[in-house]
Parts: structure tokens; sequence; C-alpha cells
């Protein structure tokens, strides 16, 4: 390929089909814009397209959404990435079957120490309580759990959830108002197809914000509307500036990857919120049993369970291999929740009655209270090593989950940092990734979750080294020093 930097696409026009907003995610349309762009020789093989910053900056929206495209591309062999240099084109009209088959994706480093978030610690799974749990209700399920499982899960699993929920988390719950689900964005997809059977169009995210979040209410043909997170939780006075929005999705008890803590008041004004435009809270309490310098929080759904869903699952308690969650909807709302996806079969019986089994005998909150404990130290160890070595940053975040996030000095180009870091078999994640609409002030989202203490330190000198070796950010105005939406 051409070392030219003369054939860049910098100005190369890509046609966004706007018709397909609402429809399709823009990560999804970009790439189709930049597949046809190539296709059709407007991007010649050889040219280089652009930092995945600098084209976030042109079209006004996150990092992530580039990354995604270009990801796609470089595995359907349009795009050819290769570490310290551009991205660039390798299809062409003649070449294009053999270099499908021939252009290598990214080069892959093997990872030493993983400081990406979303994981738990899978090495203290309990495998033996849960091989336990498995054996006892695999020679005990009567004959008739054996057959069409319930859509809406097996009544003794939904008895001891809503019961769990009721003495840990505050909830306002029955059986019969809880559904059993593959997870929360199994249970948020499905909820955004109910909300949509009633009327409701567009549903509001909290920017920055778990991005599956936002493709499970894109694929269920709801609009997205980013709303935008400080110190006290999701801002609810932007809402009422949303354009007819009537549902929102807050991480109330410790949002991600903020960390912040919906405030009191916060919780009030947004129930009122609900109650003046008929509409719902979606409350996702993904890792919220983890808080380290208090009580677990209560839920929100306690306030109005006529408003409120809640959405969970053992996904950061236990394994995201399971595929076990919950919903605890509405009570006027179970019917169309019910029948708003019926092709999507249930968690399977077993596992449902395994972990029903796994409650009930206690060895559920024995494994959170020796969780807390390991990961509060966790924590300290990843917070001490930080101030340590990385005395130039700063931690954020209410002392509670699996992750913190880290905010760095202005101009630092935290894209370059997660390459390098990479290579060295660090993986990190930028707070970029997880914006929807603008980039920020730069930060990472650092999560210890699954990472020993002892592997901390060596993992912190090598982020350390990474932010060494990289330049800053180049001074493009309105890219990076504006407050974190």
């Amino acid at each position: 390929m051409p070392d030219s930097q003369t054939n860049s696409a910098w100005a190369t026009l890509l046609e966004i089909d706007s018709a397909d907003r609402g429809r399709r995610p823009l990560h999804d349309r970009l790439t189709r814009a930049l597949r046809a762009a190539i296709r059709d020789g407007r991007l010649a093989t050889g040219a280089a397209v652009p930092p995945s910053r600098a084209l976030a900056e042109d079209l006004g929206c996150s990092r992530w959404v580039v990354t995604e495209a270009y990801a796609q591309l470089v595995a359907e062999g349009y795009l050819l990435a290769r570490v310290g240099s551009a991205t660039r084109v390798s299809w062409s009209p003649q070449t294009a079957p053999a270099r499908r088959r021939a252009v290598p994706g990214p080069a892959q480093q093997p990872v030493r120490y993983d400081l990406a978030p979303g994981l738990p610690d899978l090495r203290a799974f309990p495998r033996r309580r849960w091989t336990e749990a498995v054996h006892s209700v695999t020679g005990s399920a009567a004959r008739y759990d054996l057959g069409p499982p319930d859509p809406a899960g097996h009544p003794r699993l939904r008895g001891t959830l809503a019961e769990y929920l009721r003495r840990s988390r505050g909830a306002d719950t029955q059986p019969g108002s809880v559904l059993v689900c593959a997870g929360i964005t199994d249970g948020l997809f499905r909820i955004c197809r109910a909300l949509r059977a009633e009327g409701v169009t567009g549903i509001a995210v909290e920017d920055p914000g778990w991005g599956r979040l936002r493709d499970a209410a894109t694929s269920a043909g709801l609009r997205i509307q980013p709303v935008g997170v400080d110190r006290d939780g999701v801002r609810v006075a932007e809402l009422d500036r949303t354009g007819g929005t009537r549902a929102v999705v807050v991480g109330a008890a410790h949002q991600f990857p903020t960390g912040a803590v919906l405030s009191p008041d916060r919780r009030a004004e947004l129930v009122r919120w609900a109650r003046t435009v008929d509409g719902y809270v979606v409350e996702d309490d993904y890792d919220a049993e983890f808080r380290y310098d208090r009580r677990p929080i209560a839920v929100m759904q306690g306030l109005d369970p006529r408003r409120v869903f809640l959405v969970g699952s053992v996904s950061k308690t236990l394994s995201p291999a399971l595929g076990l969650g919950w919903t605890v909807a509405p009570p006027a709302l179970l019917s169309v929740l019910g029948a708003a996806n019926a092709v999507a079969a249930p968690p399977p019986v077993l596992d449902q009655l395994a972990l029903a089994t796994f409650v009930d005998r206690g060895w559920y909150d024995t494994h959170l209270r020796a969780a807390r404990r390991r990961f509060r130290t966790r924590r300290d160890v990843l917070v001490r090593e930080l101030a340590a070595r990385v005395p130039d940053g700063e931690v954020a975040g209410t002392a509670a989950g699996l992750h913190i996030l880290l905010h760095l000095p202005a101009g630092t180009d935290t894209a370059t940092v997660v390459g390098r870091a990479a290579v060295a078999g660090l993986r990190l994640v930028d707070l970029d990734a997880y914006r929807a609409e603008r980039a920020g002030s730069p930060a990472l989202v650092l999560g210890y979750g699954n990472i020993t203490d002892a592997e901390i330190p060596p993992a912190v000198a090598l982020l350390r080294a990474a932010l060494d070796r990289s330049p800053p950010a180049p001074r493009t105005a309105g890219r990076r020093g504006r407050p974190t939406r």
C-alpha cells in the first residue's frame, strides 16, 4: 500500500442515510456509508481513512460509533488496520475475493492484565455450590418441570426472586410481577417492545452509558434521546426538553460508567416527571449489591411500582455465562410485557431452579458477603496504586460496583493510551466508548472485577508507561476539555 498521505480520505463525502434514523443505529449507518464509498471508488485502494477521533468530531458523534464501523469493515476485508500506522482501504474490484481472504485483522496481543469493566471475579465463581444446586434440582425436578417452560419463568424462581428483592433491595414486588429473562439487555428489549405497544415512541438514556442498552432500545424500535449525568445522577430537568419522551433508563444505585448515585431529590423528581408525562422509569440495578462505604441503597422502584420497571441479573454477581436475569414490571403492563416478545425462550428451567436453590439455601448471600469484602480490598489497592503512580489523575465515582472512573489531564490522548497499553498486554477502556453524542474530558473506565489484587500494581505500572509514551491530543477546538456529560 502507498505511504503517501495525499490520498487520505479526510474530505470524502459520506452519504449517511438519514431516512434510516431510528431504525438503524448510527454505527450501522456509518458502516454502510463507508462500505458504499469504498465499493464505488470514492475511497481508492490504499487511501487512509480519518483517525476515529477526527471523524467522530466531524460527524458530531461519539468515537465509539466510528471505531465500531471501522472494526466491522476490517472484519469484512474493506479496511486494513496496523498498529502504529493509519487504517487504509484494502479492497478493490479486481482483488476483492482474494484480498478479503488474505487481509488479516488487527494484531491481537495476549491480555496479561484486564482493567476493562463489565466482568465479576470469574475465578471466584462458586463452582462447588452451583454444581450441588444443579445436581439437586436435576434429581428432584418434577416431571412437568421438564416439559415446555413457562414464558414468564418458573414459579419457584419468581417467588424466590420476589422475596429476595423485597428483603435485600427494598423492592415492592410479588411473584406475579417478576418475569425471568436472560439478562438486563434482554429485559430492557422486552420492556421497550412493551412500551412501544403502549404508544411510547422515544426513550431517554444516560450519557455516558452502557451502549448495549441503547442498542436494545433501538432494536425495539424506540427513538433514543441521550440525557446528561452529573455527580447527582441523571439530569432530570433535561427530560422536559426531550420532545415528547415518556420513558427513561437510569442506573439509580450506581450509574455506569460515572459511578454517580441518584440523589434523593433526583429520585423524587424523576418519579414526579413520570407521573406528569404518563411515562415510565426503567431502573437498571446491574451491580447495586456492591457498596463499600455503607449498606446498598434501596431501589427506587419502591417509590412507585406503577411507574418504575426494575431489571437485574446475576451477570455481575455470579457470571454472565449463566444468562439469568429478572424484570419487575408495573402490574398494569404485565400482560403487555409478556406478549412483547412471544418467540423469545426463557432461560433453561433447570438453570432457573438451580438459581432458586442457590438463593433459598443462603449460598447467594454468603457469596455476596465474600465478594463485597474482596472487591472493597481490591478497589482500595487500585486507588492506592493510582495515587502513587498516576498522581495527575483524579479518581471519581462512589465506593461501589466493579469499576472506577479515572479523569486524566486535559489534552491526554486516551485513544493512544489505550492502544499502547494493549500492545503491552493491558486492557483499558476509554470513557469515550460509552458516550453517545460527543467527546468530552479525557478519562478511562477501569474495572477491577476480573483481576487479582497482586496483578493491580504491575497493571498500573503499565498504565503509567502508556501515559508517559503517549503524546498529548492535538489542540482542536471542542474536542477535549469540556465537562463530562
